[in-house]
């Protein structure tokens, strides 16, 4: 998060927004080693513990240490009041700043005789937990956007280029230009996006998608910068550098998470707003009041603890805590949030609506089904279909490749446009294709697959050309992912009432795999262009509708969903039209983000009760309405229920580290 994010978000912290924890942990100890013999001197506090000091000078300690106390640890809430005054947005730091000012002006005249009060153990105190209470806040939030910060450092120092003359050469990864070739040793980071154009290995991906597994990836497989090739070294045609990369993509969008505005956070924002009037105002009355009452010493303690109390500390962390939290640690398993809003409103989504190919299927066909004619066996139509298919391109032509044990040796291969392919086996010519080649060969299909035909796979045939007999059939169909069922599964114990999926496919193919699946509804044959109108139906219906799609194509209906979510786009985590990114292709991804969603919002409201119901309370103690009962609190008390009310909020969103967001352990 930068410094300008925080600010917009956390206005509340702006006087010390880019601070580090160090800087006030040093400070915190050095004024805490100031505040102990401060505290040891004070006569109040020789009277409750009954013991005495007295040495020279020890009526100067108070004055002399808590000027310095004052001066060194209460420098960033004075110089934030400044910054919140001059921004015109009152808050936090203006209102500590006010407290401690009161607390040293009280002290200083209670040390020319004015008052008879010993405030300046109270005041040293009060500077002391203040920041003690900053250290831990910016601790936390140092935390939470580490894992954003870690990002960059997933990527190598240096890459190995591979020259002309084949020699590598070990460059900055800046020097790195689309187009180079370089060299990813066995074990080694990628240094940029590009294609494997040498080689295959199994990459760790797992800061991109989450997923723990490695991947295989082989020539002309896309990867991605920062994965790790674990296994074998691969030589890659670099496509994209910078901040073209996916790396980089993630890293704007958790920070553009982080600092985007949610409904809770306005509700924070506008509560600390109102909270710096509302102290004021109770300090005012509180002093006016005990002042009228005959009791000056007690209106200035009155109201310099009221002003303690009435920090918004707590309120201010309670949201943006979350929000670093929750966004940095999604980004960790794969889930990329551009949109608080949109993460918020998928805690209320009841209707999910899937893009099929490459959502619920894997996008590749692969075959379901073989028929071999008589005197023939399935592996032997697959070994001759293989082998004629071997040099072929085309996806269904890899489908049967990868389905057939072993491959007869071609020769002669001839594409056949439009129809399929031809080759030849130990002097035999065969062909593999569909409805086309039949029509051509004047071949009769036969109705061994026609069933798998009817629900919408294609069919391909290996015909002998000589005697044009068919030899076996192939049905081949887009695979349905093995996880889909498991995500439907899931998404109805989440409550979900209606599981629908959109495609532009034909009516059999989808319903097909909607039956499979047991989907509530099927948009079938559907333009790209029209598939927000299926999106507009659903909401038409009350439904509040989350589209999961591959963030190109189904850009118009991912914009107007209530929530659109970007599945598979590990390598493509720019996407304007979505306000969730999944970077791994697994739909269960999508239950994950309504868990998350409902757990971070969850955290965000827990705190604001917290924050809030805290002031409600606290302020009335702090101006002595329970002094009747002989009840009062303290300036030093009112700075340890400050702080630990902030404690308790930073503790309780660290509760969030707790929620499993793998896919398959839900």
């Amino acid at each position: 998060m930068t410094e300008t994010s925080t600010h917009t978000e956390h206005h509340a912290h702006s006087g010390h927004a880019g601070h580090d924890p160090e800087a006030f942990r040093r400070k915190f100890w050095l004024s805490l080693a100031l505040t102990v013999p401060i505290v040891l001197t004070s006569e109040m506090v020789m009277d409750w513990f009954g013991y005495q000091l007295d040495f020279p000078g020890i009526t100067g300690v108070g004055p002399l240490l808590g000027t310095a106390v004052f001066l060194y640890g209460g420098r960033p809430f004075l110089t934030g009041a400044l910054a919140e005054i001059r921004s015109r947005t009152p808050g936090m730091m203006l209102l500590i700043a006010m407290a401690i000012t009161v607390a040293y002006a009280a002290s200083l005249a209670t040390s020319l005789g004015l008052f008879e009060l010993d405030f300046w153990w109270e005041l040293a105190a009060l500077v002391t937990i203040m920041l003690l209470g900053h250290w831990q806040e910016m601790k936390a939030i140092g935390q939470a956007q580490g894992a954003l910060a870690a990002l960059a450092t997933l990527l190598p120092d240096e890459a190995s280029r591979i020259g002309p003359d084949g020699s590598t050469t070990d460059v900055p990864i800046a020097s790195l230009q689309v187009g180079d070739l370089v060299l990813v040793r066995s074990g080694g980071r990628v240094p940029a996006d590009g294609r494997i154009v040498e080689g295959s290995a199994e990459m760790d991906e797992s800061m991109i998608t989450g997923e723990s597994r490695p991947v295989s990836r082989t020539p002309g497989s896309r990867v991605v910068a920062g994965t790790v090739a674990t296994d074998s070294a691969v030589r890659v045609r670099v496509d994209a550098v910078g901040e073209d990369t996916a790396l980089a993509g993630i890293g704007r969008l958790v920070a553009q998470a982080q600092a985007s505005r949610g409904r809770a956070q306005v509700l924070a924002d506008r509560f600390a707003a109102w909270l710096f009037y509302v102290a004021a105002a109770a300090g005012l009355i509180t002093f006016v009041t005990w002042w009228a009452l005959g009791d000056l010493d007690q209106s200035v303690v009155r109201t310099v603890t009221v002003l303690v109390i009435a920090c918004p500390h707590a309120l201010g962390l309670a949201i943006p805590l979350v929000v670093a939290l929750s966004t940095a640690l999604s980004a960790r398993a794969g889930i990329l949030v551009k949109d608080r809003l949109a993460l918020e409103r998928m805690r209320t989504v009841n209707a999910v609506l899937f893009d099929k190919t490459g959502t619920l299927t894997k996008g590749a066909h692969t075959v379901t089904a073989v028929a071999a004619a008589d005197g023939h066996t399935e592996a032997d139509v697959l070994r001759i279909a293989a082998g004629v298919e071997s040099d072929s391109e085309h996806p269904l032509a890899k489908a049967i490749v990868a389905a057939a044990p072993s491959r007869a040796t071609a020769t002669g291969f001839r594409s056949l446009t439009g129809r399929g392919v031809q080759a030849e086996i130990d002097g035999t010519t065969y062909a593999v294709g569909g409805p086309a080649l039949l029509r051509e060969l004047g071949v009769e299909p036969s109705d061994a697959l026609t069933a798998e035909s009817a629900r919408g796979a294609a069919v391909l045939h290996l015909i002998r050309v000589g005697d044009r007999a068919i030899l076996g059939s192939f049905a081949l169909e887009d695979e349905v992912r093995p996880e889909a069922r498991q995500a439907i599964e899931q998404l109805r114990r989440h409550g979900v009432e209606r599981i629908v999926m959109i495609t532009g496919d034909a009516r059999p193919v989808a319903e097909a795999v909607a039956a499979d699946l047991g989907l509530d509804e099927v948009f079938a044959e559907v333009l790209p262009a029209d598939k927000d109108k299926a999106v507009a139906d659903l909401q038409s219906r009350g439904l509040r509708v989350a589209m999961v799609g591959d963030g190109v194509n189904d850009a118009p209906a991912l914009a107007r969903a209530d929530v659109g979510l970007a599945i598979g786009a590990g390598t493509d985590v720019a996407i304007e039209s979505a306000g969730v990114v999944l970077a791994s292709s697994d739909p269960r991804a999508v239950s994950s983000v309504i868990r998350w969603s409902r757990a971070s919002y969850r955290k965000m409201i827990q705190n604001l009760a917290w924050a809030a119901g805290y002031n409600i309370i606290a302020i009335p103690l702090a101006a002595g309405a329970l002094a009747w009962a002989g009840f009062t609190l303290s300036p030093a008390v009112g700075a340890i229920l400050m702080s630990a009310s902030t404690i308790v909020v930073a503790a309780n969103a660290q509760l969030l580290r707790r929620v499993r967001l793998d896919p398959a352990g839900q």
